[in-house]
């Protein structure tokens, strides 16, 4: 007779300065982790050419974003450069009661929320760039961003390195397919945990009798 051991889902949180790589990132772990789905973040900045509304993020007013703040329905919200970003909870706590792990691209203003409020089911990963003329490089090779914009995130990016230490995990982007692998590896050691087991002490008992 098998014993499914049921599991509360964790929150997965990469950060890193803009052009890092956490947004590639992200996405080749969602295309190859089905049980990893992605909190969409609400926010205030106009949508890129390539995103989608409720795909890649809630684009919402001022006044709507500021509605929500009202209403209490952030897990954490944070200011980037004259925008603003917050994670609306109901669908992250839906999704980790059913089992589910949730990926948030979030920086450290946010993660640090996320530590007062849910420590216990957070997980996050720092993603450094292998050096500074390569994060520049990788700016300006999006071409999604002005030069201008490009200026202040590169200006921005030594405060956003200095919080590194306040992570759990920090790994350097130096091989893209490397980098996933040590993030897959993170994952599943954090998934084993005993604490996130709720079945585990039923079935413990099982083995006794």
């Amino acid at each position: 007779m098998s014993f499914a051991v049921a599991r509360r889902g964790l929150m997965l949180v990469l950060s890193s300065p803009s052009g890092a790589g956490k947004t590639t990132l992200s996405r080749r772990l969602l295309d190859s982790d089905r049980n990893l789905t992605l909190s969409i973040s609400a926010t205030t900045r106009p949508s890129r050419p390539t995103e989608k509304d409720g795909v890649d993020y809630l684009f919402v007013s001022n006044e709507q974003f500021d509605r929500m703040v009202r209403g209490g329905e952030f897990l954490e919200q944070a200011s980037v450069f004259d925008h603003r970003y917050g994670t609306p909870e109901r669908p992250v706590m839906e999704a980790l009661a059913g089992g589910a792990d949730v990926l948030f691209d979030i920086d450290w203003q946010g993660t640090q929320q996320l530590k007062e409020r849910v420590r216990e089911e957070l997980v996050s990963v720092f993603v450094l760039p292998p050096s500074h003329a390569e994060l520049e490089r990788r700016l300006k090779a999006r071409a999604q961003d002005s030069q201008d914009v490009v200026s202040k995130r590169m200006a921005k990016a030594a405060d956003e390195i200095s919080h590194w230490a306040e992570y759990d995990y920090v790994i350097i982007n130096d091989d893209i397919d490397a980098a996933q692998a040590k993030i897959t590896a993170i994952l599943t050691a954090e998934r084993q945990k005993r604490a996130r087991q709720i079945g585990l002490s039923d079935f413990v008992r099982s083995l006794a009798t």
